[in-house]
């Protein structure tokens, strides 16, 4: 089997630290190019993996190296063009977070996936997760019953804290990132519920604020969501829970509640209602009532 030539498009901290190394550990890649508005920081990671295409335009890539697939992780802004032009170009595509900035842009994405037929891919990578399979494998055995209500989070410091260009990051500047911790971290958690559920929202009430980040976008989300079967829940994005990381979600249900944490050690946690297994308990001792009739006969 031939190797997939995979390229890097952006080669920022997410590319750095998530794409690159994973597909250099993935034995079915080969890393073929890089580019990055900076092409000295394109340049960097060539060095680090032995690459030799190293641009700062991602229509010249295109257009003079072999490429089957990119991953697109470039400012939010040009996510959609990018997306596009690697599409027209027969490329399979990866294209990082929020997907784009309006919907037109979206929906001229997915058609062009489907013209130039290549395979589309946003990084909603929360699906992946095991914890997040394990839970909806529970939600859909019916064990906690009906989701009733919700709530999920996901923050951490901000960008400015690992980006490489620190405090002077796109993802602080409106005309680059559109917008901040909602579309950042916001996107995950929204997609994670519509997965979890297999439902959609219908309803949406927030506050999309900027607390205290020295930013033209939010660093601060709090939305209500009414899910189609009748589920409401709330979800927070921040970038300011400066103690560390929040990436949890607790579901209630008719006859219980699912825990998602984000403790290595304890991750997903079913609490049952107390009826549910009194009816339970009920149950085994009739049972075993019923065997001890049955003897003495």
């Amino acid at each position: 089997m031939s190797k997939i030539k995979v390229a890097v498009i952006g080669c920022g901290s997410i590319a750095i630290h998530r794409h690159v190394p994973e597909y250099a550990a993935n034995l079915n890649v080969e890393l073929v190019a890089f580019c990055d508005l900076n092409k000295e920081v394109a340049q960097n990671l060539a060095d680090q993996y032995g690459v030799t295409n190293v641009f700062s335009s991602h229509n010249e890539l295109l257009a003079n190296v072999e490429v089957d697939a990119v991953s697109v992780c470039t400012q939010n802004v040009d996510h959609a063009q990018v997306s596009i032009d690697a599409a027209n170009a027969g490329c399979h595509v990866l294209c990082e977070k929020p997907m784009a900035t309006s919907i037109e842009d979206a929906e001229k994405m997915i058609e062009a996936s489907k013209s130039n037929q290549v395979k589309l891919m946003i990084g909603h990578n929360q699906r992946l997760m095991p914890p997040h399979v394990k839970a909806k494998e529970i939600l859909a055995s019916g064990k906690i019953g009906k989701p009733l209500t919700f709530k999920t989070t996901f923050g951490h410091g901000g960008a400015d804290s690992w980006s490489i260009q620190g405090k002077d990051t796109w993802f602080l500047k409106k005309d680059k990132a559109f917008v901040g911790a909602m579309g950042d971290l916001g996107v995950h958690k929204i997609d994670l519920i519509r997965w979890l559920f297999d439902d959609e929202v219908v309803e949406v009430a927030a506050f999309v604020e900027t607390l205290h980040k020295d930013s033209d976008v939010d660093d601060n989300a709090t939305t209500l969501l009414r899910m189609e079967n009748g589920a409401l829940g709330t979800m927070a994005a921040s970038w300011t829970y400066y103690k560390g990381e929040d990436n949890t979600t607790t579901i209630y249900g008719e006859n219980g509640v699912l825990e998602i944490h984000d403790d290595p050690h304890v991750q997903v946690i079913v609490k049952l209602l107390m009826v549910q297994l009194s009816v339970i308990l009920l149950v085994q001792l009739q049972q075993m009532k019923l065997v001890v009739k049955l003897r003495v006969v």
